[in-house]
C-alpha cells in the first residue's frame, strides 16, 4: 500500500508543473531581493494573506512596489519629444568594410 502514496506524491508533482507551465497558476518567485539588497516587497510576512486571500490586492502592490524602484516615469503618449531624438534623424557612418566611423 506505500506505493500507492508514492504514485500519488509524483502525480500531484506533475499536475503542478503541468498547470504551472499552462499557466493555471503561477508559482514564480516574487520573494526575490532586489539589486540593493533589501527586500523587492513591502510588509513581509503579512502579505502572504493578501496573495493567497486577495491576490488582486498583492499585485497591485507588487507592481506599486516596482513602479517606485523606477528612477523617472516612463513617457506616455502626447507628452512630446521631449529631446529624446535631437533634432534630425539618425545617421550611422560607415567605412568600407562596415565599421562604424567616429
Amino acid at each position: 500500500m506505500g506505493w500507492w502514496i508514492l504514485v500519488g506524491v509524483v502525480a500531484v508533482c506533475i499536475l503542478l508543473w503541468l498547470a504551472h507551465h499552462v499557466g493555471w497558476i503561477d508559482l514564480s518567485d516574487k520573494s526575490r531581493k532586489d539589486s540593493k539588497g533589501g527586500s523587492s516587497r513591502g510588509g513581509g510576512v503579512l502579505m502572504i494573506g493578501d496573495e493567497v486571500f486577495a491576490p488582486a490586492k498583492y499585485e497591485a502592490q507588487l507592481e506599486v512596489d516596482k513602479q517606485a524602484r523606477l528612477p523617472i516615469p516612463a513617457p506616455i503618449p502626447g507628452d512630446g519629444d521631449k529631446g529624446i531624438f535631437g533634432d534630425g534623424p539618425v545617421r550611422i557612418r560607415l567605412d568600407a568594410e562596415g565599421r562604424p566611423l567616429p
